[in-house]
């Protein structure tokens, strides 16, 4: 493959490669990966990759960095326009919610990843993550100021609804699946993102309002 593409083909190629890695991550884990066959599926070959992104951890790094930096983003422009301490809450939860429906390969990424203690979790990312506590610090700080939150540890509560949205969209097959599960809970299986987010914003806001 000539490695020489215009700007907007360099643009395609590298958008199908991590779409290709996003999903093989997912399915087998870092470990498990294998450069030949995120090449297989994007159609293109390993120089290609090399080329354009680099190795299997810079690739690795990319796919999670892409999507989890992306949620802060979202997240720091979304509370702007919201004007109060719970309305900023509820925009950063409704986009953690979001992002992960639109990529449900995030969440057995990220769960093989704490499993195995973060053993390959790319620093970009930890950064992200970092950003993404700092805002909700912010927003915590904000509500405690004006009396309308208790004070709250912000690393629990992020992991409390990134816990929540993750599982929610990780055990989407098992509840499909498993007829004794009981009716309540089979009923999830039809409720969207947003009936699921406000379900969260709900419950955590009654647990930390005033």
């Amino acid at each position: 493959m000539n490695l020489s593409l215009s700007t907007e083909k360099r643009s395609e190629t590298v958008t199908r490669i991590l779409e290709a890695a996003m999903y093989v991550f997912s399915e087998v884990g870092f470990g498990s990966t294998r450069v030949d066959e995120i090449a297989r599926r994007a159609g293109v070959n390993k120089a290609t990759i090399y080329y354009h992104i680099g190795n299997k951890e810079t690739l690795y790094a990319e796919v999670i960095h892409g999507i989890i930096g992306n949620i802060a983003d979202m997240i720091a422009v979304g509370i702007q326009e919201a004007q109060s301490p719970e309305e900023k809450l509820r925009t950063y939860i409704r986009n953690i919610a979001r992002s992960i429906d639109q990529n449900p390969q995030i969440p057995p990424i990220m769960m093989r990843e704490i499993a195995s203690g973060g053993q390959n979790f790319p620093e970009v990312v930890a950064k992200d993550v970092a950003r993404i506590i700092g805002i909700v610090t912010d927003i915590l700080d904000e509500g405690v100021e004006k009396g309308v939150f208790i004070e709250t540890n912000p690393f629990i509560l992020h992991m409390m609804v990134i816990g929540a949205v993750m599982f929610y969209q990780a055990s989407v097959p098992i509840r499909a699946r498993l007829n004794w599960i009981p009716g309540r809970v089979k009923q999830l299986n039809t409720k969207t993102t947003r009936e699921v987010a406000e379900e969260i914003e709900h419950l955590i806001l009654r647990a930390i309002k005033r």
